[in-house]
């Protein structure tokens, strides 16, 4: 969060957004909104405040002879695009194959909430958890596919509902080999 704004000024912030809807912010439905929406926003946007190098720090080498890649699949998230703050809804299907070294598998998790708790793109999103699993974990190859419903999609605008994104990002040896790759879009 940014601190050289206060708690009191994104307050207001939210109390005009109200007036700017035609809502009297005064209403006493209202009167604890904008407290409750800086609240949510510290929530919904706390990836900001989490570093992937930290959250892959926590290696462990007893799997060093593992030569095969590991899945964590439906990877549930909730995120907001940065054109309109809406939600993306989404599942992250994320493979590694480790070198030297393996994390424990909330940590996969853990990275996908971080960059999802942040405004995003799908695309920069996919790439993002893509690269920080190969450079912090020296992965020999990373493979990462997203599934999303964006609201911005689905209740504005051209409002189609059930509309699915899918963005993968294939590094190192998922890249290399079509048959590695071949088997972990089976199975996922």
């Amino acid at each position: 969060m940014d601190m050289s704004v206060t708690r009191e000024q994104a307050e207001d912030a939210v109390r005009v957004l109200l007036e700017f809807i035609g809502e009297d912010p005064n209403r006493g439905g209202l009167l604890k909104t904008p407290s409750r929406v800086v609240n949510a926003f510290s929530e919904y946007f706390s990836g900001y405040s989490q570093a992937p190098s930290e959250i892959l720090s926590a290696k462990f080498s007893d799997a060093q002879h593992y030569d095969d890649y590991i899945l964590l699949k439906n990877i549930k998230f909730i995120s907001h695009c940065e054109h309109h703050m809406a939600r993306i809804i989404g599942v992250a299907h994320v493979a590694y194959i480790p070198n030297k070294a393996i994390v424990g598998i909330s940590k996969i998790a853990r990275l996908v909430d971080a960059f999802a708790k942040r405004l995003q793109v799908q695309e920069r999103m996919t790439l993002q958890i893509a690269e920080s699993i190969e450079k912090h974990l020296d992965a020999l190859g990373v493979a990462v596919v997203i599934c999303a419903e964006h609201g911005c999609m689905t209740s504005r605008g051209v409002k189609k509902d059930g509309t699915i994104m899918r963005t993968q990002k294939l590094l190192g040896q998922f890249k290399n080999d079509e048959r590695l790759m071949a088997s972990f879009l089976a199975s996922i």
